[in-house]
Order: structure tokens, then C-alpha cells, then sequence
């Protein structure tokens, strides 16, 4: 169990994890929150119904961790497009984007929010010992922390700039004097946890 996650009789999954790692985790969820930001009606929640109703942004964020969190939903990554020489193709996809991440995007935010807020409250609930804790899941927390995982790496990865296989290769070289060293631990570590979470659902 140390390191991986591991199956339960319950249908949901356990890990063992030392205080470090326990606040490694928590700390970047923390930070997670922060970047995706409060919801639309923590500053003013007088009408819960217009909050339901009400329209997201319509343009990608500028943050580049944002922008692999939220994607556009219709046209492929690469680099900005000149919007006064674009086809009416790639305009009409922009277009559609806009629409799309209109409707979408607060539920989303909304999502990684409690995906996030998920993580912390389990780890929150933990009393470690000298050896450290057991986290223990059940299947819905397991798919919440998996929507977390899946967050942290997105944004990590958007850090180290990685957007392919061979990108993550050439950071596996990294001496240990590079800066980004850390980060790509994390990214390394976090992955290996993703992928040992999803293999107790299946």
C-alpha cells in the first residue's frame, strides 16, 4: 500500500501516506482552490436562482494553467491564432467555443472546487502517527480525488510546459540542481497515484 493506492472490500480504495506527503497534497489543493478561484456567488449570494442561471465567461483564461484546465471544447491547441486574418472556419469554432464555455464553464469550476475541497477535508481528517496514516475512500470520494489528481497534474504539467510523451522523458534527465526538479517529482509522484486510483475503480 505504501505509495500506491490499493483496493477495499468497500468498492473504494486506501493509501498509506507519511506527513510529508500528507502535506504536499493538502498544499497544492490549497493552492488549486486559489487558482480556480471562488464561485460566482460567494461575493454576492442574495439570488441563488439567477446564480444557477447565470452566464460563464465566453473567452479563454490568460493564466496557461487555466487555459489546460479549461480548454476551449472545439478547435485544437496551438498558438493564437491573428483573429483579423482567421478563416470563417477557425472564426465559426471560436465562436462556438465562446457559446459552449458560456454554459459550461462555472459548473465546471464548481466541480474542481469540490473536487479540491474533497481532498483537503479527507486529508484534514486524518490523525497521522510516526508512520504516517491510512486515507481511506469510498467510491465517491475515490472519484472526486481522482477529478483533484487529474486537476493538480493538468496544472503542473502546464508549469513545466509539457505538452507531449517526449516532453516528460527530457524532464525524467533533469539534474537535481534544476529548479524544476521539485515540481517534476510531484508531477511524477501524482501520476503514479492517479494511476493506481483509477486501477481500483475498474
Amino acid at each position: 500500500m505504501p505509495g500506491h493506492f490499493e483496493p477495499t472490500p468497500s468498492g473504494g480504495a486506501a493509501v498509506a501516506l507519511d506527513e510529508v506527503e500528507i502535506s504536499i497534497i493538502r498544499s497544492l489543493a490549497v493552492q488549486l482552490l486559489e487558482l480556480v478561484g471562488p464561485g460566482p456567488g460567494e461575493d454576492a449570494p442574495e439570488d441563488p436562482l439567477a446564480e444557477l442561471f447565470a452566464d460563464g465567461p465566453t473567452e479563454p483564461p490568460a493564466d496557461p494553467v487555466l487555459k489546460r484546465l479549461f480548454p476551449d471544447a472545439y478547435g485544437g491547441p496551438g498558438p493564437e491564432r491573428d483573429r483579423a486574418a482567421e478563416s470563417a472556419e477557425a472564426a465559426e469554432e471560436r465562436a462556438r467555443s465562446a457559446e459552449f464555455r458560456r454554459f459550461t464553464e462555472n459548473d465546471l469550476r464548481a466541480r474542481k472546487r469540490d473536487d479540491a475541497l474533497a481532498v483537503i477535508r479527507s486529508l484534514d481528517a486524518l490523525t497521522p502517527g510516526e508512520d504516517g496514516a491510512v486515507l481511506r475512500l469510498e467510491p465517491e470520494e475515490s472519484r472526486r480525488w481522482l477529478g483533484a489528481l487529474n486537476d493538480l497534474r493538468l496544472a503542473i504539467g502546464a508549469r513545466l510546459e509539457i505538452a507531449a510523451e517526449d516532453d516528460t522523458d527530457e524532464l525524467y534527465r533533469l539534474p537535481d540542481t534544476d529548479p524544476r526538479k521539485p515540481m517534476v517529482m510531484a508531477y511524477l509522484w501524482l501520476g503514479g497515484l492517479q494511476e493506481t486510483l483509477v486501477g481500483t475503480l475498474l
